[in-house]
């Protein structure tokens, strides 16, 4: 089971994040119960196939990061230094691989194929799925020298494209899981990098 992660204090806050939960699938926002549903099965279109097609592949470039950032979170919990320094030139490289990913799978995912309500959901996850390519192509620089905050930064873009996600799939009908909740004895701290001298 995955440890839950406590993340370091950044910008006056303390961040907390939950690495299991993120290697699930994304459980339906709150507001998602009382968003309207269409009754009627969904059936895709062939345009429509090319964006569910678009959407698996960038996909598999989360997938690439949430290894990553697994990578770097057990690095830190460990209080090596030189192992979580090994782990954000892996990231860096995951990150490097997930980009690919993201963007060609965003190339194939036109929200305009979709009608309505369906149109606008499609359309906010298309636009996550570019705020991770760009969070991906960032964390290429700075998770070699920085990646506990890197990883950070990725866990707020994943769990923002995973809400969008979750969206999506309630409006073509398909169910979202809820997330469970890791058992407190499984909690691990992960300390604040040391200031680089």
């Amino acid at each position: 089971m995955r440890a839950l992660l406590f993340l370091p204090v950044f910008a006056g806050f303390a961040f907390t994040a939950a690495a299991q939960p993120l290697l699930q699938q994304p459980a339906a926002p709150p507001q998602a119960d009382r968003t309207h549903r269409d009754t009627t099965p969904f059936i895709p279109t062939p345009e429509q196939e090319g964006y569910l097609d678009g959407l698996k592949t960038a996909w598999r470039g989360v997938a690439q990061l949430k290894d990553g950032i697994a990578q770097v979170a057990r690095q830190a919990g460990a209080h090596d230094s030189t192992m979580l320094r090994q782990a954000g030139h892996r990231l860096s490289g995951l990150c490097q691989a997930a980009h690919g990913f993201l963007a060609t799978g965003r190339a194939s995912m036109n929200a305009n194929v979709f009608a309505d309500e369906r149109k606008k959901v499609a359309r906010d996850l298309a636009l996550s799925v570019d705020s991770l390519r760009t969070a991906s192509k960032n964390c290429e620089h700075t998770a070699s020298h920085d990646p506990s905050h890197t990883a950070l930064d990725l866990v707020i873009h994943i769990r923002a494209a995973e809400g969008a996600l979750a969206g999506f799939r309630t409006s073509i009908g398909l169910p979202n899981r809820t997330a469970q909740a890791t058992p407190a004895s499984s909690t691990q701290a992960v300390p604040p990098p040391k200031p680089q001298r």
